[in-house]
């Protein structure tokens, strides 16, 4: 449930006009090494490569993930299509 509390903030902050932009990236955490893709939600401010890395990173860390890498950006038209590679991961953080 804890981890569930800041996609269900970002739910609640979100407006029908609100960020449209989302990112999916990798992300990793040692001892024992554990990888996830994941797909999230960022500010349409945030919309690029860097920005998304920015916006990520410490969201991840708060919940013990590095992130690695962003590998693209997108607006809803592809959310759909990423929701299944995502799992458990699909709008989390």
């Amino acid at each position: 449930m804890r981890h569930m509390l800041p996609a269900l903030i970002l739910l609640a902050l979100a407006s029908p006009a609100g960020a449209q932009c989302y990112a999916d990236y990798k992300a990793k955490q040692d001892n024992p090494l554990r990888l996830h893709y994941g797909v999230a939600q960022v500010p349409d401010s945030a919309c690029s490569k860097g920005g998304a890395a920015a916006a990520l990173a410490p969201r991840l860390a708060a919940g013990g993930w590095t992130l690695l890498n962003i590998v693209s950006v997108f607006g809803p038209d592809k959310l759909d299509s990423k929701k299944a590679s995502a799992g458990g991961y699909f709008l989390r953080y």
